[in-house]
C-alpha cells in the first residue's frame, strides 16, 4: 500500500498534505463520520404502501364506473327495445312495457 495518500476511500476529504505530515510524524488523524441508523424509516418504505393502495382504489373506482356505464346502456337498450316492440299479450291479457311520449 502506497502511505502517501489515504487508503481506499475512507476518507477522500482529507487534505493530502495533512495525510502526508500525519505519516511523517506518527501523528493520529481522527476521522469524523456521520452515524447511521440501519432501523430508521426510508421514504420508500412509506411511500410504495400508499402507491399501491391508490393504485388499488383508483382500479376500483375505474371498476364502479365501467359497471355504472355498463348498467346504463343496458338500462337504455331495454328501453329501445321494449319501445319498438309495442305491447306484448298472452292469453287475452296485454302488457304495454314502455310509454312512447
Amino acid at each position: 500500500m502506497d502511505h502517501n495518500h489515504p487508503p481506499g476511500n475512507i476518507a477522500p476529504h482529507i487534505p493530502a498534505d495533512t495525510w502526508n505530515r500525519a505519516q511523517a510524524t506518527g501523528q493520529p488523524i481522527v476521522i469524523v463520520t456521520a452515524a447511521t441508523n440501519e432501523k430508521a424509516i426510508t421514504l420508500r418504505q412509506i411511500v410504495v404502501p400508499f402507491a399501491i393502495a391508490g393504485a388499488a382504489v383508483l382500479g376500483g373506482w375505474g371498476l364502479v364506473a365501467a359497471l355504472c356505464f355498463l348498467f346504463d346502456a343496458a338500462a337504455h337498450t331495454a328501453t329501445v327495445i321494449a319501445g319498438a316492440a309495442g305491447p306484448i299479450g298472452v292469453g287475452g291479457v296485454t302488457l304495454k312495457l314502455a310509454r312512447k311520449n
